[in-house]
């Protein structure tokens, strides 16, 4: 497998493939990686914030796309990134702009799989979710609510858990762990 240099965004946050987050840009560094990977100069990866650690995130890190954009009325731009592929970091460097490059290795997303029995409970539960939370639901063209992994990872996403915690989820190769996971978290809250 080929390594690949990639510009890297940290947030307290966690961005999966098929995902979509909203990302406040400040400082000038980071508005000039955003134009540098609007570009084409090199790919960008957001990754869950991992504080005082070199570097700032966890190993599992997604590739994104910058899918929108906006100028915010305090003069910050404001990007829309939606998740590609899981890559793990090989190494990082800060850069004297602050802007991370991490070397990164492609892994593997998980694959599509149907929603059966039980575990349509967990679908509606998100598709509830969004109703409530129009700001998120905002962010999609399109809801895959009949695909288990593209609902376990929006679950992953919003979850109040420890990024340890997602973490160790995440890197499961199937999506089994965390909707079991998800079920029994909403099956203890309705009784």
């Amino acid at each position: 497998m080929k390594t690949q240099e990639m510009a890297l965004i940290t947030r307290d946050a966690l961005l999966l493939p098929g995902g979509r987050i909203e990302v406040k840009i400040i400082n000038p560094g980071h508005l000039k990686m955003v134009a540098d990977v609007c570009k084409g100069t090199y790919p960008l990866a957001f990754g869950m914030l991992k504080a005082n650690s070199h570097p700032p995130c966890y190993p599992s890190i997604t590739q994104c796309e910058i899918i929108d954009f906006n100028q915010l009325d305090d003069d910050c731009l404001s990007i829309v990134l939606e998740g590609k592929q899981r890559v793990k970091v090989l190494s990082a460097a800060r850069e004297k702009n602050g802007i991370w490059m991490a070397r990164t290795l492609p892994a593997c997303n998980w694959r599509e799989e149907p929603i059966l029995g039980e575990f349509a409970l967990i679908s509606a539960a998100l598709e509830q979710f969004y109703e409530v939370n129009p700001d998120l639901f905002g962010l999609y063209s399109h809801i895959y609510l009949d695909d288990a992994s593209w609902v376990s990872q929006r679950w992953l996403e919003v979850l109040p858990l420890y990024n340890k915690d997602k973490l160790t989820l995440m890197n499961k190769p199937d999506c089994h762990q965390t909707m079991e996971f998800v079920l029994e978290l909403i099956k203890s809250h309705a009784s």
